[in-house]
């Protein structure tokens, strides 16, 4: 699904972020982002465990993991820039009205 619609979007436009809910804390989901060369920026379910593959967009998350562990998901929010996907998502709304 994800992938969908990222191909919505030119190969050759180029992608910096893609910021999603937990429920995109896939494999699948951040192999798709890591081919198009994008940050993924995706809170890790609260019951996430590290993957033992070592394909780059596992590494990253798993970096991702740790972080959220010492740091607390909270203020991970605030240093990733999580918030902007609440408050883009807001914009998008009230344009439609």
């Amino acid at each position: 699904m994800l992938g969908d619609l990222l191909n919505q979007i030119p190969q050759d436009e180029q992608i910096d972020s893609v910021y999603t809910d937990g429920a995109y804390d896939t494999k699948q989901c951040r192999e798709v982002i890591a081919d198009r060369q994008a940050h993924a920026v995706i809170p890790p379910r609260k019951n996430a465990k590290p993957w033992k593959d070592t394909k780059s967009s596992s590494l990253e998350r798993n970096e991702l993991l740790r972080t959220v562990k010492r740091l607390g998901r909270t203020l991970w929010k605030k240093w990733s820039g999580y918030h902007r996907r609440s408050w883009l998502k807001l914009r998008c709304i009230a344009s439609n009205y």
